[in-house]
């Protein structure tokens, strides 16, 4: 049985973590170079470093602070924001990612899916869907969640995985930032429906809404970022606690 894997995730604006609600009302949370120390440290399983505001201000992840937080860090590092071409991703390798995420520039072009994956391997691609439920459609955004677009939820997911993404980092847009638990009704159909791992991302509040988000949502990974920037949650005490509950983790 796979193991499954915590993700803290750095979301960077100007510099900086930042944290919001339902992809708003942003507050800092700390040093991006400090938090990603420290979650190497309390043996967090990989790291997810989002430059929020690339690709609204139409511009390129800051490769220098990628490079400062790799040298601190000795688990998987994936990096997105901003990528839209094959010329994006060699500063980032070089500046020590392990992994790309691609979300906006993916929907405008749905090769760029292909053409990473061809030229580096669909295990170092992730790609970010960002969605809404509206009604009953899970809708997809764009641009840190400020755009709409016309697909749903599990037709991308599963055109992704067609065209090379080795995984699937869904943000519930509904759930972000409110503790409230994972979208576990979606991950679990994305669960059946993929092959590729789904990483589950928005509303992690408490250690249960964990145990929920792998046992009901089938979830491979989970993704947080305020429970652990303000350290509400301990990534050892939650590990213990995974553990107690028959939940296989490293």
């Amino acid at each position: 049985m796979l193991t499954k894997r915590i993700i803290p995730c750095l979301d960077i604006k100007n510099g900086r973590t930042v944290k919001g609600t339902n992809f708003i009302n942003l507050r800092d949370a700390g040093d991006p170079v400090e938090l990603g120390s420290l979650y190497a440290q309390q043996g967090a399983d990989e790291l997810v470093f989002l430059d929020i505001s690339a690709t609204l201000e139409e511009r390129k992840t800051f490769s220098s602070l990628v490079k400062e937080i790799a040298k601190h860090v000795n688990i998987p590092f994936t990096v997105g924001g901003g990528i839209s071409s094959l010329q994006d991703v060699a500063p980032l390798l070089e500046a020590g990612a392990d992994k790309v995420s691609v979300n906006s520039a993916a929907i405008k072009n749905p090769e760029l899916i292909d053409a990473l994956s061809k030229e580096f391997g669909s295990q170092f691609l992730v790609l970010a869907i960002d969605a809404k439920r509206n009604d009953d459609v899970w809708t997809v955004y764009t641009h840190g969640g400020t755009k709409s677009t016309d697909k749903d939820l599990f037709s991308w997911a599963k055109e992704g995985q067609q065209r090379g993404a080795g995984e699937i980092l869904f943000t519930s847009m509904n759930h972000d930032g409110t503790k409230k638990g994972f979208a576990n009704d979606p991950l679990s159909k994305l669960n059946q429906l993929l092959s590729i791992p789904v990483i589950a991302s928005g509303g992690a509040g408490s250690k249960e809404d964990f145990v929920d988000v792998f046992k009901k949502g089938k979830a491979d990974a989970a993704l947080a970022a305020s429970v652990f920037h303000f350290r509400e949650i301990e990534i050892p005490e939650l590990k213990k606690y995974l553990k107690q509950n028959s939940i296989s983790i490293r």
